[in-house]
C-alpha cells in the first residue's frame, strides 16, 4: 500500500477524521525488565510484552533493547528474537551478536522491526538463543540500572 500523509494544515481550514487516522498513535505496549534472568544457551523467552488490539492497514515498530549481553566463550554466536505470542510464535526480526575471543564482557542489542499486522487482540515476545550451545547471560539492573525493554509504537497508516 502507498503511504497516505496528512497535507500541510492552513489557517481556518477543518480537520477530518480522515486526517486525524493518519497520525501515529503512539506507544501501543511497553514491558520493561531490570531483573536479570538465569543463564540459558537454548532459545528462551527475555521479555513478554502486553497485549494491544492491532488496526489492520497500520505501521507498528517493535523495539527490542538488551543492555548486558554476556558469553564467555570465544566464538559463540547470539541470537535475539521478535517474535509474536510465544516462543513458537512467528519470527519478526533478529538480530547477531558473535564474541570473538574470550570472555570479552557484554555487549547490548537493539533490534528494530516495521511491520504491518493483523487486526485484533496482539502480544510480542523477546527471545535470545546461543547458536554455539554456550550459556548466555543478560545482566540487567546493578548499580547502573540497566533496564531491557520490548516497545510496540504505532508510528501510521500503511
Amino acid at each position: 500500500m502507498a503511504i497516505n500523509p496528512n497535507t500541510d494544515f492552513t489557517v481556518s481550514a477543518v480537520l477530518t477524521a480522515s486526517q486525524m487516522n493518519r497520525f501515529p498513535r503512539g506507544v501501543m505496549a511497553f514491558t520493561s525488565s531490570t531483573t536479570t534472568p538465569a543463564s540459558f544457551s537454548s532459545e528462551t523467552v527475555t521479555i513478554t510484552g502486553s497485549s494491544f488490539t492491532a488496526v489492520a492497514n497500520r505501521y507498528y515498530r517493535i523495539t527490542y533493547y538488551e543492555p548486558a549481553i554476556t558469553i564467555a566463550t570465544a566464538a559463540s554466536f547470539y541470537q535475539t528474537r521478535i517474535r509474536l505470542t510465544n516462543i513458537s510464535g512467528t519470527v519478526y526480526g533478529s538480530a547477531d551478536t558473535l564474541v570473538n575471543t574470550l570472555s570479552v564482557g557484554s555487549s547490548s542489542i537493539s533490534l528494530v522491526v516495521v511491520t504491518t499486522l493483523s487486526a485484533g487482540t496482539t502480544n510480542f515476545v523477546a527471545t535470545g538463543v546461543s547458536g554455539s550451545g554456550n550459556n548466555i547471560t543478560c545482566t540487567r539492573g546493578g548499580l547502573v540500572n540497566r533496564t531491557a525493554f520490548l516497545l510496540v509504537e504505532d508510528i501510521g497508516p500503511a
